[in-house]
């Protein structure tokens, strides 16, 4: 099988702030193994937003972020993460005067104010035992995943948490050759143009699945190479080392995230193999992009999303392992900006976990593990 295999094996940082940037100078992007252009995007961390939550509510972990077609922010969060301690004032008797989880999902407007808020158990479907991933499409649609021990489902709303539908079902998980249930499913994303929902399955299964996006209807799904998907390797959520060969003829779990560009090509998170594979919609191989390959732990390809200027040059990696975010070259798969580094200051990460992106180009970064937040970058360049 011919295929192309990109890697980065070396990193150089340059600052690309001006001195008058310098109390940003977390906030700002840098050269990365690349050279950088006028045309290279570049961020800025924005450290007014989200404005403060209301009802004296916290966020715990952030897993899931999605921006709509009013450029409205949304994000999946984990209220059952939250400590004792950060949610003192929801126990019985209250602890402390701070703070009560606030509800799952989250609607911002672009200045970072709550909209609305909803989610959680209800009648008619299965909430996820842990939260994971949202997609909000072209219809204004609203879909959740879950990859909480028994999660095997994908769970589809209206904007004000009207129920749809469920695809799939909770119970003990099972293979990927199963069609009928997912495997702790990450992302999600719907091609509005053959109304299909397209999802990275998972952290339990390692395949990309395709249903019917009114229906749920089986269509199609994959492994890695475009391959039949196969079980044999034991799923596992960190590696001591990087990837062997054996291990890379198959998506390791979990397969994380899944976009689709304009052109057609749907590029698939394997984030514990350091990788990016591209297909075209039925599934078919195109090529591989390696990004830092010696990584090891829970891997460095999390999630990416696809830049919004007419070509869709860019693709926008969050590395969770590595607490960054890469900038791409799309077709090579060339890395030519970093932003971020691991910490706890604004515009640096814990656990970066997933990304959105809106139509003026601004980045959402969102962090599990104690990071609990999310947080902006505007487009600078």
């Amino acid at each position: 099988m011919n295929f192309q295999r990109f890697a980065t094996t070396g990193r150089v940082i340059v600052l690309c702030c001006v001195a008058a940037l310098l109390p940003s100078l977390n906030g700002c992007a840098s050269s990365s193994g690349g050279t950088t252009d006028a045309t290279t995007p570049a961020f800025r961390v924005d450290t007014t937003w989200p404005r403060p939550l209301p009802n004296n509510w916290i966020l715990g972990q952030v897993s899931g972020v999605a921006t709509d077609a009013e450029d409205h922010i949304w994000i999946l969060q984990r209220p059952r993460s939250l400590s004792e301690d950060e949610a003192g004032a929801a126990l019985n008797p209250p602890q402390s005067k701070c703070c009560l989880p606030a509800p799952p999902v989250l609607e911002f407007d672009a200045a970072g104010r709550v909209l609305r808020s909803w989610g959680g158990p209800g009648k008619g479907y299965e909430w996820p035992g842990n939260e994971h991933g949202i997609h909000v499409d072209g219809k204004g649609f609203v879909w959740i995943t879950g990859n909480g021990d028994n999660d095997g489902q994908v769970l589809k709303f209206t904007r004000d948490g009207k129920f749809l539908l469920q695809i799939g079902k909770v119970g003990p998980q099972t293979s990927s050759a199963d069609t009928t249930r997912l495997g702790k499913a990450a992302g999600v994303e719907v091609d509005a143009g053959a109304n299909e929902v397209y999802v990275a399955d998972g952290y339990q299964n390692r395949r990309v699945i395709v249903f019917d996006a009114e229906t749920g209807a089986h269509k199609r799904h994959w492994g890695a190479y475009g391959k039949p998907p196969s079980d044999a390797e034991k799923p596992v959520g960190r590696r001591q080392l990087p990837p062997t060969s054996a291990q890379l003829q198959q998506f390791g779990t979990p397969v994380h995230c899944v976009r689709i560009a304009r052109d057609g090509l749907v590029y698939v998170c394997d984030r514990l193999n350091n990788r990016i594979q591209v297909f075209r919609k039925d599934g078919s191989f195109i090529k591989e992009f390696m990004v830092e390959p010696r990584t090891a732990g829970n891997g460095s390809v999390w999630d990416v999303v696809i830049s919004r200027d007419p070509l869709q040059k860019w693709l926008f990696l969050a590395d969770g392992r590595n607490n960054q975010v890469l900038t791409l070259d799309r077709q090579t798969g060339e890395v030519v900006n970093t932003l971020g580094r691991s910490g706890r200051y604004a515009g640096e990460f814990h656990w970066v976990h997933d990304l959105a992106i809106d139509s003026q180009g601004n980045l959402f970064a969102g962090e599990v593990d104690n990071g609990k937040r999310v947080q902006k970058f505007s487009r600078a360049q």
